[in-house]
């Protein structure tokens, strides 16, 4: 094979991955400051949790269990209703970001 197709289609392939949103953007764009609060530590209501702060494990364990269907206690039916929005690379970005909040 010509070596100029492949590095054509090395360079085609590594312009189509996927570029992922940091955190905060995602926070917004996935519109989770809608009960959550602008800075994660204000939500809508005092049943939703804060989240600033929060143990980057535990809240992406968290995320993926509601997009799942694993947890389907409290809360969890508002959140089920986006969590198809959210790919498992943005919840592990988003759990990183909330950590990271002080």
């Amino acid at each position: 094979m010509n070596m100029k197709l492949i590095l054509a289609a090395l360079a085609a392939s590594s312009i189509a991955a996927p570029v992922f949103a940091d955190g905060k953007a995602l926070y917004l764009e996935k519109t989770c400051i809608a009960c959550h609060g602008k800075d994660a530590k204000k939500p809508l209501t005092p049943e939703y949790p804060k989240l600033a702060g929060q143990n980057a494990k535990y809240a992406e364990r968290q995320m993926l269990d509601i997009k799942s269907g694993a947890r389907a206690n409290g809360n969890s039916a508002a959140m089920k209703g986006v969590m198809h929005l959210v790919s498992d690379e943005e919840i592990k970005e988003l759990a990183k970001y909330l950590s990271e909040i002080k």
